[in-house]
């Protein structure tokens, strides 16, 4: 590995470890040019499905926008960061687990709008508002009269 100080391509491993979430092997390395030390963290490198769009595009699957997404719809209600990070690797998880080399982005938007209805039922209307393209305040008032009824129902 290219030592980040000086370049140079020997190195030797003083020390691994697992990752504190496990997945990943972190390497604590000694460059045999210089002698500083530095880490490295090894990952599995998973193969990302793809991701059909409405008009029939395939782009790589992008967590980032699942996270934009995720914040878009957060903007300016009780929810960290955290909790948004937390949600984006779930739903990714969700979608990889399903070992598919194809999906859906109408796949991947249900998956959002459902961890956003457990998360804040005002930021699943505004992700929802968008995603589903409302025509009108019909459409709307429909999406926001099902929400109460699926409340009522939970009390």
């Amino acid at each position: 590995m290219k030592c980040p100080f000086c370049g140079h391509l020997e190195d030797k491993v003083v020390d691994s470890r697992l990752s504190t979430d496990g997945e990943a092997i972190r390497r604590r390395r000694e460059c045999e040019g210089c002698n500083r030390r530095f880490t490295s963290y090894e990952r599995v490198e998973e193969i990302m499905p793809m991701v059909v769009k409405k008009d029939g595009r395939r782009e790589p699957f992008d967590r980032q926008k699942v996270l934009s997404g995720l914040k878009k719809a957060c903007e300016k209600r009780p929810i960290s960061m955290a909790t948004l990070e937390s949600a984006a690797d779930e739903i990714e998880k969700r979608l990889l687990d399903g070992a598919e080399k194809e999906i859906a982005s109408r796949q991947i938007g249900e998956e959002i709008m459902k961890r956003l209805h457990e998360l804040d039922e005002v930021a699943y209307v505004r992700f929802a508002s968008v995603y589903r393209e409302f025509k009108d305040i019909n459409e709307f008032m429909k999406e926001l009269k099902d929400l109460l009824s699926a409340e009522n129902k939970k009390k």
